[in-house]
């Protein structure tokens, strides 16, 4: 029975990458649905699958996110995980995606939750942007603030796993160093800029189109934008990394996890000994990683 995911928006669940990858279930908003449905519809959750992973970007409304805690709390489940990312909206949906792929491989519920923080790591998630005015998430000097305001602007910026800001023209944002496919969600910008010169310069294998998640305006500080992210694709490199790394117990839930960190809990790995994913998994060079 594979592992329930997830999410808070239904423009989260990108389609599926082929027959066997289920679609994730959707945990509305209080303003969508009263507590009592939202209740009953997790414990079908849980007796159908087991175990819920839940995965939403840290953008979301903070009554949402209470929804979230609350539905968990009177459920007094330690079988719900909560999983806050970071990641820009189009990140989120690709990562929930490897998670819906992961769900029906052979790994505890467990080590599908702690796998978010690795596979997050492998996520280049970004967007081409008119304006960096509004934009609060990514670091932005004042000498960029002011480039904002020169008519016609545009600037790359990658958001994960290593925030980056370019001006159009005069850098390059820093891709992946193995074999990736780029999904592209296009806002109100009009550019060619993504497809035309991102995608050759990171040699990705594959452009897929999507539409663009309806937090990303918020997320960016612009509806003028297009959002994409470099990921990777292939099931078998998923397992293989997530099987490379070694598995622990966590000391406060008990539940089996990888990394440093209990997905379902939260509590840290009390053990120094970590996790070293072995070389090699990646076809062109990905450096060394230790633990999520």
């Amino acid at each position: 029975m594979p592992t329930a995911i997830a999410v808070t928006s239904a423009d989260l669940v990108l389609p599926p990458t082929d027959q066997q990858t289920p679609t994730a279930a959707l945990l509305q908003s209080p303003a969508a649905q009263p507590l009592d449905a939202a209740l009953a519809d997790m414990t079908v959750l849980l007796e159908q699958h087991g175990y819920v992973i839940a995965l939403y970007p840290a953008s979301i409304p903070a009554v949402h996110e209470r929804r979230l805690h609350t539905i968990r709390s009177v459920l007094e489940s330690d079988r719900i995980a909560l999983l806050k990312l970071d990641l820009p909206p189009l990140g989120v949906a690709v990562l929930v995606r490897q998670m819906r792929q992961l769900s029906i491989c052979d790994f505890s519920a467990g080590v599908v939750a702690s796998a978010a923080r690795l596979l997050s790591h492998y996520v280049y998630a970004g967007a081409l942007l008119s304006s960096v005015t509004k934009l609060d998430r990514v670091p932005v000097s004042l000498k960029s603030h002011a480039k904002s305001w020169v008519p016609g602007s545009q600037f790359g910026v990658l958001a994960n796993p290593r925030p980056q800001l370019v001006k159009i023209g005069s850098g390059d944002l820093a891709g992946p160093e193995f074999g990736t496919q780029l999904i592209v969600a296009r806002g109100q910008l009009q550019s060619d800029w993504v497809t035309g010169t991102l995608a050759p310069a990171w040699r990705v294998q594959n452009v897929q189109e999507s539409i663009l998640p309806a937090e990303s305006p918020r997320w960016w500080g612009t509806a003028r934008l297009i959002e994409f992210a470099a990921f990777l694709p292939d099931i078998s490199v998923l397992y293989q990394l997530v099987s490379s790394v070694r598995r622990e117990v966590c000391s406060w839930c008990g539940i089996q996890l990888i990394g440093d960190r209990c997905g379902f809990c939260l509590s840290p790995l009390s053990s120094v000994e970590n996790q070293t994913r072995a070389l090699g998994v990646l076809n062109q060079g990905t450096p060394t990683h230790q633990g999520p």
